[in-house]
């Protein structure tokens, strides 16, 4: 059985998708914009939130409880490769893709369903 250090130290050797995604509403075409460090998983849980009723974001936990689950898309927009002689990317860099897609697609107000930043 391998020890919490071994068990540990293979998690930070793992590599996970990351990257840009977006969930869009089909019926009025809004889209929320987000990334992570963790694509595989990130649609199960804003999923598991947006079905518990307790998403962050309140327009778009709105919409999925009128509209049922069906009429949203979840698509990944950009993704960051990483092979395996690379040094890890920085989370900076996932933000700064992010940012990139928000400023071209700009989903706010009646476009969607993020917030402007101050």
């Amino acid at each position: 059985m391998k020890t919490k250090k071994e068990l540990r130290d293979e998690y930070k050797e793992m590599k996970f998708r990351k990257g840009v995604f977006q969930i869009r509403n089909t019926v009025n075409k809004k889209v929320y914009i987000d990334s992570s460090a963790d694509l595989d998983a990130i649609f199960k849980r804003q999923k598991f939130q947006l079905n518990c009723g307790n998403h962050p974001v309140a327009e778009l936990q709105k919409d999925w409880k009128e509209l049922g689950e069906d009429k949203f898309e979840f698509e990944i927009l950009s993704e960051i490769k990483e092979n395996d002689t690379a040094v890890k990317s920085d989370p900076k860099d996932l933000k700064l893709l992010e940012q990139m897609f928000l400023d071209e697609i700009m989903p706010f107000d009646e476009k969607g369903y993020n917030k402007k930043k101050k």
